[in-house]
């Protein structure tokens, strides 16, 4: 993941157009959906791993589309005036689902009003039966849990001296957590039986594409703003709730996650801003100029000073 833990840390994330960034060496969830990204501390930060890790990989055939779609550098685009004039779309569809989102859509509130000041024109943006649309797929994830199973497969089968080679083995040696015990049984109970469904729900994110990309046609949007999670960090190992993520994930469309504030035990929110294939430089344009503004990101506090690292004795030959 890119942007929850960017989220719950205080950070900005991006996750680009797929086919931006390679996914060569990346340990596999699914072919269709996978795709690196940086996790920066701010924007510039941000778009200066963009430009060294972006761009045509021969390992990778999906980065071909990214030929002639990015900029030659992602830090000309920056500029702390670039919200004046702009439209974003308030989702609201994916801010208020349950009593618990409560608290992080109250911090996201704060922070439309600080992306209006910044100039921004926002928009309340509804969208008819989002929900179903992103999960006509039974359970919202068949692709992932039907592409893991042959992706994490295919990956190991590159490694023979890997302790394991392949899912069946994986689960048959319980070395694993178990609270993703029933997701990995999922995958591997797919068959190819299961082929139709998966074709279907491919199909399918043509349909998020369009529904998303007709919304911002017709009310001449530059981005969509929601939380990136609707709700603040679950501690280690128990259910984390309220993800937004699917509709980037899904649509193959850009987004970025940003910080936007904290909520009243002092866990950070993140705002997501997702734009049309291939927006990053106006992405990243938004979301500095936000940050500029706005100033959320704060290093996090620490329980016990941090110990200064003695210097590595190294005998150079």
């Amino acid at each position: 993941s890119i942007r929850i833990p960017a989220a719950h840390n205080n950070l900005v994330g991006l996750r680009g157009t797929q086919g931006l960034s390679s996914r060569s060496g990346i340990v596999p969830l699914s072919h269709t959906q996978d795709i690196g990204g940086p996790i920066a501390r701010n924007v510039a930060d941000l778009a200066l791993v963009l430009d060294a890790t972006i761009g045509f990989d021969p390992q990778d055939p999906q980065t071909a589309q990214s030929v002639g779609n990015t900029p030659d550098s992602y830090l000309d685009s920056l500029s702390p005036g670039a919200l004046a004039g702009k439209r974003i779309g308030v989702v609201e569809d994916l801010l208020l689902f349950d009593h618990e989102d409560s608290e992080v859509v109250a911090v996201i509130g704060r922070a439309t009003a600080e992306l209006a000041a910044a100039g921004a024109e926002l928009v309340r943006v509804r969208f008819l039966n989002l929900d179903d649309i992103l999960n006509v797929e039974p359970t919202g994830f068949f692709v992932l849990a039907h592409d893991f199973k042959t992706d994490i497969n295919a990956y190991l089968a590159r490694y023979p001296d890997a302790p394991v080679q392949s899912l069946t083995e994986i689960l048959a040696s319980g070395n694993y957590n178990p609270s993703i015990d029933q997701v990995l049984r999922v995958s591997e109970s797919m068959t190819p039986e299961s082929e139709p469904v998966y074709r279907s729900a491919l199909a399918q994110r043509q349909l998020i594409r369009e529904v998303v990309l007709a919304a911002m046609a017709e009310q001449e949007l530059d981005a969509l703003a929601y939380p990136t999670i609707r709700r603040k960090a679950a501690p280690l190992y128990e259910p984390q709730d309220g993800s937004n993520c699917q509709l980037s994930a899904k649509s193959g469309l850009p987004a970025i996650s940003m910080p936007a504030g904290f909520t009243e035990d002092g866990l950070p929110v993140g705002l997501e801003l997702l734009g049309r294939a291939w927006s990053e430089p106006e992405l990243l344009a938004m979301a500095y100029a936000f940050e500029q503004l706005a100033g959320h990101r704060a290093a996090p506090a620490l329980l016990a000073p941090v110990e200064e690292t003695p210097e590595p004795i190294v005998e150079l030959q």
